[in-house]
């Protein structure tokens, strides 16, 4: 086995570390832009007056950075090559991830709001692999040059990840001659509502509540009469951008319909998978970071007149902290190996344990690197004048999004006990009384 890195993609680190230093660090400067970044003027992302919704001048910053990287070759890389991009692997976007959120808070990388220079485009891959040839046409062109933004809703206000349970539904109906759809619903905590025009809604179709058949996902546009944002939900991390919203008498077109009737959900798990192994490469690049600042600050920092990194208490938890990390990279990196090593559809029966370990693991690992970043700190590294706290207050919310923690052990222990995945048969014929005790 080797584990060095491709020199080609040390290459293209190199390249994409210099295009940072000329474009993005310039323009993160410039007419005070640093503001967005300054945590003790936070409020500066916020808009207060307009239910705590990032200022419409953030949002355009993070546009025009993406603008830039876009020309310069980096926006697309994950995406397909028949759509623009490099067909970027699992591996390569999980070292890449993890190197930029390595670099600490930036217009280079901005986790709160999932902007990066190296863009992730999971639903380019989900049109290609389930849209309609129209919707193809129209969505996957669309989403790239930002005149389409498609969100997702599966979420409701009772149902979280007890996704099957949903009632929000969709039943078969006519209107002016034109065969459709009527969807009658909530949904709750789906991100980047305000700047969508469409959303991915998923509703029952048929079955009964549990079913995992039965469910199909609709594009909706924003503005279907009959869609109304009731709250939006105020979080640990501001601005927000997570609402509340009901769907009331909404009528779609057939046309509306994303992948096959009643058997949506496979669209969700295809989102998932990519999502969450390059998440667990940002958690470990910036639980990294926290390490790293800790380090530093721990021997120049001289209370006492000795510098604090010969206390014990201090070494220790950090040479938990490192371990740690050392064995989460080699683990991320092996898993999107292996990722890439199949088909896409193949990752969800065959890896979902395995991207689920590194998931919350690594999530939690960088909560945790955090919390002892600013206790190595002390007072400076609780106050906004180092971006601890803000780390911890994004990554946090990570061990809830892309499914809770306690849901991705759940999938972990099915794989592992043989419930579902590749050892299913082999485990379900087991029978106690074949254990040989004489051994």
């Amino acid at each position: 086995m080797d584990f060095n890195l491709d020199p080609a993609l040390v290459e293209y680190l190199k390249r994409l570390d210099a295009f940072i230093e000329t474009e993005i660090k310039p323009l993160e400067e410039q007419d005070d832009n640093i503001r967005f970044f300054d945590h003790r003027r936070e409020y500066a992302r916020t808009d207060w007056d307009r239910d705590g919704l990032p200022r419409h001048d953030w949002e355009a910053l993070l546009d025009e950075a993406k603008d830039r990287a876009d020309r310069a070759g980096f926006y697309r890389f994950a995406v397909p090559r028949e759509f623009g991009g490099e067909a970027g692997s699992n591996l390569w976007m999980t070292v890449i991830r993890e190197h930029l959120a390595a670099k600490g808070l930036g217009l280079h990388n901005d986790l709160q709001n999932e902007h990066s220079v190296v863009g992730n485009h999971p639903l380019i891959v989900m049109f290609r692999d389930f849209g309609t040839q129209a919707q193809k046409d129209e969505f996957i062109p669309g989403l790239l040059t930002r005149t389409r933004d498609v969100r997702f809703g599966l979420t409701e206000p009772d149902h979280g990840s007890d996704a099957t349970f949903m009632e929000t539904t969709a039943v078969r109906e006519t209107r002016d001659g034109v065969p459709g759809w009527r969807i009658e619903g909530e949904k709750m905590w789906i991100t980047g509502m305000h700047i969508a025009t469409h959303c991915a809604v998923f509703a029952r179709t048929s079955g009964k509540p549990g079913d995992a058949k039965g469910i199909s996902c609709l594009l909706v546009p924003r503005d279907a009469p009959g869609i109304a944002i009731d709250q939006y939900l105020w979080t640990f991390n501001m601005p927000t951008d997570h609402p509340r919203f009901s769907l009331t008498d909404v009528w779609v077109p057939e046309s509306a319909l994303f992948g096959p009737e009643d058997d949506g959900l496979p669209l969700a798990q295809a989102f998932v998978h990519e999502n969450r192994i390059r998440q667990a490469a940002s958690s470990l690049g910036a639980g990294a970071y926290c390490i790293e600042e800790s380090v530093k600050y721990a021997r120049a920092r001289k209370p006492f007149g000795r510098p604090l990194s010969e206390n014990q208490g201090i070494q220790f938890p950090l040479v938990e902290l490192a371990t740690q990390a050392e064995m989460l990279r080699a683990f991320i990196r092996k898993t999107a190996w292996e990722m890439d090593q199949m088909p896409h559809p193949e990752v969800a029966k065959r890896m979902s344990d395995k991207v689920s370990m590194c998931n919350y693991w690594a999530n939690r690992f960088c909560c945790e690197a955090a919390d002892r970043a600013m206790q190595v700190h002390g007072g400076i590294g609780y106050s906004r004048h180092k971006p601890f706290e803000h780390i911890y207050r994004h990554h946090r919310r990570y061990r809830i999004t892309e499914g809770s923690e306690e849901i991705q052990m759940r999938k972990v222990g099915a794989f592992l006990f043989g419930y579902v995945g590749p050892r299913k048969d082999e485990l379900s014929r087991l029978d106690w009384r074949d254990v040989d005790y004489r051994r």
